[in-house]
């Protein structure tokens, strides 16, 4: 059986790829040396192994002398390891848009109807060139528009 935190672990070590590792490898051989570092991977591993071994052991020491009572402490402190994964925008978002098939008007992009930002309907027939002036003829003013 697995302790509760070799989840966590197990999560750091799925997140580093085969590059990163490449790279650690290369730059312990120019740092220690090739005759160096053997030994250094195993010292660091039995640290590694000595470290979650003590991690295990005070978890469960606590416990043991914590009885039930220990599962209604870790259970506040699960709910904040939930807060890690909380994303601002997606639950702005969430909230602001919520049941709107189209919270953006990309629809009426893609031609799919609606109303224009200035509240025309999007589906308006398309207007005519306006005729040409006849020589002589002066244009029509708008007086709203100066």
């Amino acid at each position: 059986m697995h302790a509760p935190g070799d989840a966590e672990v197990r999560k750091v070590f799925e997140s580093v790829g085969w590059g990163e590792i490449l790279v650690l490898i290369v730059a312990g051989l120019f740092i220690l040396g090739p005759e160096r570092l053997p030994e250094a991977a195993a010292w660091l591993g039995k640290s590694m192994r000595k470290v979650r071994d003590f991690a295990t052991g005070a978890r469960q020491q606590l416990r043991d002398e914590m009885g039930p009572e220990f599962d209604d402490f870790r259970k506040p402190l699960e709910d904040l390891r939930g807060l890690r994964d909380f994303d601002p925008r997606r639950a702005v978002t969430k909230h602001l848009f919520d049941g709107d098939p189209d919270p953006l008007g990309v629809n009426e992009f893609n031609g799919n109807g609606g109303t224009k930002p200035n509240g025309y309907p999007a589906t308006a027939a398309p207007q005519s060139a306006p005729e040409p002036l006849k020589p002589g003829e002066k244009p029509p003013v708008d007086p709203d528009a100066t």
